[in-house]
């Protein structure tokens, strides 16, 4: 009997050995999965948001049957991963962000055909899904275009479009829009909404670490990092989570070293950066206990000699959820 929920996990657990164990770790294990939990329902679009190494591709291997988890148990669509896997791959497709599908001396709609015809789709049904989402995302004059003579941005438009040739029932997206440039991420986060809102029983888990796609996209989203779920619920919701806190964003010159002194602060909660090379400054994020605490920055910044560019009091972000959590930001 199948599941309500498109996908579950229970204490899901993943390690791998090291080949050379380092000093800190002499059993070389490494846990990229650490007891997850997690239910998704039907119609979902969730999304696993977190930086490089948290465990969001592990995951979705587990799930998609391309990996054995260590210990746990995860369902899709109801179906043990482990026990039923050929049953799992009939329902599921997968597209990961910078993959180089296909043969390059095949063109954009062998190439889809070709896909198409894993799953048995027969061929006329593949036709009209074929110009029809040619169309949807602009690729129609690349129908005949080999696919070792397309640009990257439109490789990922392809594999977009293979990821969804087959109709399935729950689509994993591990950063789709890796590398893209803006107006194709565009492009493809609009699809992937417009697919999910005409098919109310499909469900995609999306794995990003981009906030703002996240914000955009997700019904619900679970930030992980270092293979634990730390939280789970609407980007909304975990926005308002930090409504009772002080949010403030610091310009200032370029600053490099010493900048993990603001974190000793008191009555700072969370601190990042981020550095603008390109204008030679730095945006300092802080989470304040008050708005009182900022006269402690700012002494701060003064005994150091920085002279303040820009000072602001912000609304809560997802970037500040997952620094109050985490404790850093994606690019430290």
């Amino acid at each position: 009997m199948l599941s309500d929920f498109a996908v579950e996990t229970l204490d899901l657990c993943r390690s791998f050995k090291l080949k050379k164990a380092k000093k800190e770790n002499n059993d070389g294990l490494v846990t990229a999965l650490d007891n997850v939990s997690l239910t998704i329902r039907k119609g979902e679009l969730f999304g696993l948001l977190g930086p490089n190494g948290a465990g969001k591709t592990t995951l979705i291997k587990i799930l998609s049957t391309l990996l054995l988890p260590t210990s746990g148990k995860a369902l899709v669509d109801g179906i043990d991963v482990v026990r039923h896997p050929e049953k799992v791959r009939k329902r599921i497709n997968m597209v990961t962000g910078g993959e180089t599908s296909g043969y390059g001396i095949l063109t954009v709609r062998e190439t889809l055909w070709m896909f198409s015809q894993f799953y048995g789709i027969p061929t006329r049904i593949v036709r009209e899904r074929i110009d029809h989402m040619l169309k949807l995302l602009d690729m129609e004059k690349f129908a005949r275009t080999k696919i070792g003579k397309l640009s990257s941005g439109m490789r990922q438009k392809m594999n977009i479009i293979r990821g969804f040739i087959c109709d399935p029932e729950i689509l994993f997206l591990d950063e789709p829009t890796l590398g893209l440039d803006v107006q194709i991420s565009r492009d493809v986060r609009k699809y992937i909404k417009r697919w999910v809102k005409e098919n109310t029983k499909k469900t995609v888990l999306l794995t990003t670490h981009y906030m703002a796609e996240a914000d955009e996209l997700c019904d619900r989203l679970a930030i992980i990092d270092q293979g634990k779920v730390l939280i789970c619920d609407s980007p909304s919701n975990l926005k308002k989570s930090l409504k009772r806190d002080a949010v403030f964003h610091i310009e200032v010159g370029l600053l490099t070293d010493g900048l993990d002194r603001f974190k000793a602060v008191s009555g700072v909660k969370s601190f990042a950066y981020e550095h603008r090379h390109h204008l030679g400054r730095t945006l300092l994020k802080f989470i304040l206990e008050d708005d009182s605490v900022i006269s402690n920055v700012t002494g701060t910044l003064s005994q150091n000699g920085s002279k303040i560019i820009t000072l602001s009091k912000v609304e809560p972000t997802l970037e500040d959820v997952f620094v109050s959590l985490v404790g850093k930001g994606l690019e430290q």
